[in-house]
């Protein structure tokens, strides 16, 4: 008779909020672990329970401060100490991934570096969703299972019912995730070219096709300052569209995201929660990942595949 599977889910602080959901949709408790918190900021994870020979998946997204991913790495160290069999790292939001080549002199290529850190310190393999730049897969020595927000936004945006719909990319770096989009709904897609005149700050933007009298959903993968992607709505509800809503995966949310958001032309900007909001506001809308992210935790350890997951039927 084959030995039951030895699973265990533990999570760092960051994602604890989102870490329980995917256990309980995964069929079993939270592992336990501790963090201990020192006099002058140093703290020291710990697994509270044994965790010898077990295909562990710890749970952290790499969002600010530098500590989540610290933590992360600490974590993972800890599991190698403690004899876990496979160590799986689960990140919903993979930090530092803007960073994925020289744009410039003399600065680093931050999200290598990271996937040089995981490795390093003994993650046998990598689950994330919507990474910024598909390329970054390709920094890891190890499995990357990278997921896509799509199988999520897909059916809330067919019960939207929209009757004249358009996608629309905010940039030219997101032309293919709309344009997946419009194949799957079997719909036109729109583009927005911006040129930013430093990090964060926009300098021109362009329409590029036609929005008049159509119901227009931006897609992206993060919104950080929501700069770009209102600027697009604007522009977009300029040119006579009837409605425009965005559905992005990563909510960063940092400077005056929420207030440029509340002032915008959005009807809903819908989310995950990969990270967690700041503040509430009526125009966000957080779909979960959590399911998504139990089955293919399910499919790792079942030796599955997890791209059936994501094949679409055109509407």
């Amino acid at each position: 008779m084959d030995k039951p599977k030895l699973v265990s889910i533990f999570a760092g602080r960051a994602t604890r909020y989102l870490a329980e959901k995917i256990a309980e949709s995964y069929g079993m408790k939270l592992g336990e672990a501790s963090v201990t918190v020192f006099s002058d900021g140093e703290f020291q994870p710990c697994f509270e329970e044994n965790i010898r020979g077990r295909d562990v998946f710890i749970l952290q997204s790499t969002f600010s401060p530098g500590d989540n991913l610290l933590e992360l790495l600490m974590m993972v160290d800890a599991a190698r100490r403690a004899s876990a069999k496979n160590i799986v790292a689960v990140i919903p939001y993979f930090g530092f991934a803007r960073q994925d080549r020289k744009d410039q002199p003399r600065v680093s290529i931050a999200s290598k570096l990271v996937a040089n850190l995981l490795t390093a310190a003994g993650v046998q393999r990598i689950i994330t969703i919507d990474l910024h730049a598909d390329q970054i897969q390709g920094f890891f020595d190890v499995p990357v299972d990278h997921l896509y927000a799509s199988s999520i936004f897909m059916s809330y945006i067919k019960k939207l019912k929209l009757p004249d719909l358009t996608m629309a990319s905010p940039d030219t770096g997101g032309t293919r995730r709309a344009g997946s989009y419009a194949k799957a709904l079997n719909t036109d897609f729109v583009i927005c070219y911006k040129q930013r005149s430093k990090p964060n700050q926009i300098g021109k933007m362009a329409l590029v096709g036609d929005v008049k009298g159509r119901d227009i959903i931006l897609v992206d993968d993060i919104i950080d300052t929501a700069g770009s992607i209102t600027k697009a709505a604007d522009i977009i509800m300029e040119n006579g569209a009837k409605s425009v809503r965005a559905f992005c995966t990563h909510p960063v949310f940092s400077a005056d995201a929420y207030e440029c958001i509340e002032n915008s032309p959005f009807t809903e900007v819908v989310v995950t929660d990969t990270i967690p909001l700041k503040q509430k506001s009526d125009k966000i809308t957080v779909l979960s990942t959590a399911n998504l992210f139990a089955e293919v935790i399910k499919r790792v350890e079942n030796y599955e595949s997890i791209s059936d997951l994501f094949k679409f039927k055109k509407t």
